[in-house]
């Protein structure tokens, strides 16, 4: 194996997903603004994932929280797979289908902004999540690859990644959720 034309080959597929982004822009635009409006209304984000997913859901909660790039007060959000006592309950009690839709319903309001992340569109108890927050009347945002899957039409607002390669989902997921932060902070 050459190591070498293994990263290099990787680096161009993560290129080409970054070039490919480019007519997502003002649709990442609109989320943000969306974002911005939750915030400004005193609601939340909440967001949630499976896997790899879970983390950049993690991961984009706590720039939101804690800072981004600016000094600023803390802003209102919660990624749901922080909490292993309620994964596991709700795991245990209704199913791992369950787990996010049981938590937007005892944590979110019509004023609140939800994002699923799911690299297929398709997880199951994402979609659930959704559904039960789209119920309560709060915006939604799917993270997705590929087709977008069930997701893309559940949600007021689709950013798919142009490619169904799971990694370069994940990758371009972190780009645009710190860009996502970027918007938040802008003045």
């Amino acid at each position: 194996m050459n190591a070498v034309a293994t990263l290099k080959q990787a680096f161009a597929e993560h290129q080409a997903v970054i070039a490919a982004l480019e007519p997502l822009l003002p649709s990442i635009a609109d989320v943000a603004q969306a974002m911005r409006a939750c915030l400004a209304k005193g609601g939340k984000i909440l967001l949630f994932g499976n896997g790899g997913s879970a983390a950049d859901s993690q991961h984009i909660a706590a720039e939101i929280v804690g800072r981004y790039k600016k000094e600023r007060r803390g802003l209102p959000a919660i990624a749901l797979t922080t909490d292993t006592s309620i994964l596991t309950s709700v795991g245990n009690d209704y199913g791992f289908d369950f787990i996010f839709s049981r938590q937007v319903e005892a944590l979110c309001l019509p004023i609140d902004l939800v994002i699923g992340f799911s690299t297929s569109g398709n997880s199951r108890n994402v979609v659930l999540g959704i559904e039960k927050a789209r119920e309560i009347g709060a915006v939604t945002v799917a993270m997705t690859g590929g087709s977008g899957g069930k997701l893309a039409s559940l949600c007021d607002h689709v950013l798919t990644m142009p490619t169904s390669d799971t990694p370069r989902i994940q990758e371009a997921h972190i780009l645009i959720g710190h860009s996502l932060c970027d918007l938040v902070e802008a003045d």
